[in-house]
C-alpha cells in the first residue's frame, strides 16, 4: 500500500524550497506527496514536480489586510483546518510534516486533531510563529540551522535545511578565485528582491579600484519597481549587469560567482553553503526575531562570511569589503572553503529517515504527542 506524505507550507521560498526538496525524495521512495498550501502559497508552486497533489485550504494571517480582514482571519482559518480535517479523515496520510508560515496551519492543526504523525521543520535559527504554537503539539522539531531556539522540554533534531536538486546538482563546484580576469557578483535579496540592496549595490560597486571593477559583472535580483533605475545605473557606469526579479537558474549563476551579496534567510545561506562561496550577508533589520542573522552566525564564525547589519551598510563600507574579498584570492579561496565545511548536503536524507520513522511507529509517537498536549 502506498505511503501519503502531506507537506504544508507557503508563502515564500524559505518555506517552499526544503518542503520542494522533500516532495522530490519522497517521490523517488515511492511515495505518494501531497502539498498543502492555501491561495497565495499555490502561486510558489511552479518548481514542484507535477505528481505532488496541491491542496489549497483556506488560511490567513493578522499581518495583512485592514480591519474587516483581520476581523475574518479566525474564520478563514477555522475554515481551514476544517476542510483538512475532513480531507485527512479520507485520505489518513502516514505522515504530515509543516514547514512554518500561515499557510501551513490547518494540515498541522488537522494532524494534531486526528494524531496522526507529524513533524515541524524550522528553516531559521529562531522558531516562527506558526511553529512556535505547534512546537509541543508535534512529534519532531527538524531544525535546519543549528542550535535553533527552542520552547523548554522541546528537543530539536539538527537536520539541516534540504536544498533542491538543481543545488546538489552543484555541491562543492570547483571555485574560481578572484584575479584579473572577468569575475562574477551574484546579488539576492530573497524571492522578492530587496530594495536595500537595489540602493546599495550599484554605488559600491561603481565604486571599486578601476582595476577591480573593469573585471565585474553582476547578477541582481531587484523589485520589479527597482529594475529600471537600476539597470540605467549600471549602464550609466557602463558595467556589465542582468537585472530581474527573479532568476530561476540560481544555482548555475551561484556555482559561477566569486562572491555572493545577500540577504540572509534560511534557504539561501544553505545553498551557498553546499554550493560553496564567499558571502556577504546583510540580514533583515525588519525581522522581529533576528533570525537572519542567527541563520548566518555559524558561516560567519567558520570564516566564510561578513555579516553588514542594515545600519553599516553603506556604498563605502560595501566597496570596502568587496574589494578586501576580491583582492585576496587566497582568503576568498578560504570562505569557499570554510562555507563547504558548514553545509549539510545530506539534510534531505536526514529529513526523509525522520519521516520514515515516524511513519512505522505510530502508536508510540501518538502516546509521545498526548504527553506533550
Amino acid at each position: 500500500m502506498t505511503q501519503t506524505l502531506v507537506i504544508a507550507a507557503g508563502g515564500t521560498g524559505g518555506h517552499m524550497f526544503p518542503a520542494q526538496a522533500l516532495a522530490e525524495a519522497m517521490l523517488a521512495k515511492g511515495w505518494a506527496v501531497k502539498l498543502s498550501t492555501d491561495a497565495r502559497g499555490a502561486r510558489y508552486t511552479g518548481g514542484f514536480p507535477p505528481e505532488v497533489e496541491i491542496e489549497v485550504l483556506s488560511s490567513a494571517t493578522f499581518a495583512r489586510g485592514g480591519v474587516l480582514a483581520k476581523l475574518a482571519v479566525p474564520f478563514r482559518i477555522v475554515g481551514g483546518i476544517i476542510s483538512a480535517v475532513w480531507k485527512m479523515q479520507r485520505t489518513k496520510p502516514s505522515v504530515v510534516v509543516g514547514f512554518g508560515g500561515y499557510p501551513s496551519i490547518p494540515a498541522v492543526a488537522a494532524a494534531w486533531i486526528l494524531r496522526r504523525p507529524r513533524a515541524l521543520h524550522e528553516q531559521n535559527g529562531v522558531l516562527g510563529r506558526v511553529n512556535q504554537v505547534f512546537a509541543k503539539r508535534v512529534n519532531a522539531v527538524a531544525c535546519g540551522t543549528w542550535p535553533t531556539e527552542l520552547p523548554k522540554e522541546v528537543e530539536g533534531i539538527d537536520t539541516g535545511n534540504p536544498v533542491r536538486s538543481a543545488v546538489l546538482d552543484r555541491a562543492g563546484a570547483g571555485y574560481i578565485e578572484p584575479g584579473d580576469y572577468p569575475m562574477s557578483l551574484l546579488v539576492m535579496g530573497g524571492s522578492q528582491g530587496a530594495r536595500i540592496l537595489s540602493d546599495v549595490v550599484p554605488p559600491a560597486i561603481a565604486a571599486l579600484p578601476m582595476e577591480l571593477r573593469r573585471n565585474i559583472r553582476v547578477d541582481q535580483q531587484a523589485r520589479e519597481e527597482d529594475i529600471e533605475r537600476v539597470t540605467e545605473y549600471y549602464e550609466s557606469e557602463a558595467i556589465k549587469a542582468d537585472i530581474k526579479p527573479f532568476f530561476k537558474d540560481v544555482p548555475r549563476r551561484m556555482s559561477e560567482c566569486q562572491l555572493v551579496i545577500a540577504r540572509s534567510g534560511a534557504s539561501t545561506v544553505a545553498d551557498i553553503s553546499v554550493i560553496g562561496r564567499p558571502a556577504i550577508f546583510v540580514p533583515l533589520a525588519a525581522a522581529i526575531r533576528d533570525e537572519q542573522t542567527a541563520n548566518a552566525r555559524s558561516l560567519a564564525e567558520a570564516g566564510a562570511a561578513e555579516i553588514m547589519q542594515e545600519s553599516e551598510f553603506t556604498p563605502e563600507s560595501l566597496c570596502a569589503k568587496i574589494t578586501e574579498i576580491l583582492t585576496d584570492p587566497d582568503r576568498a579561496n578560504k570562505m569557499a572553503s570554510a562555507a563547504l565545511s558548514c553545509s549539510k548536503p545530506d539534510a534531505t536524507e536526514r529529513l526523509v529517515d525522520l519521516v520514515e520513522t515516524l511513519s512505522q511507529t505510530p502508536t508510540q509517537n501518538h502516546r509521545q504527542t498526548e504527553a506533550l498536549t
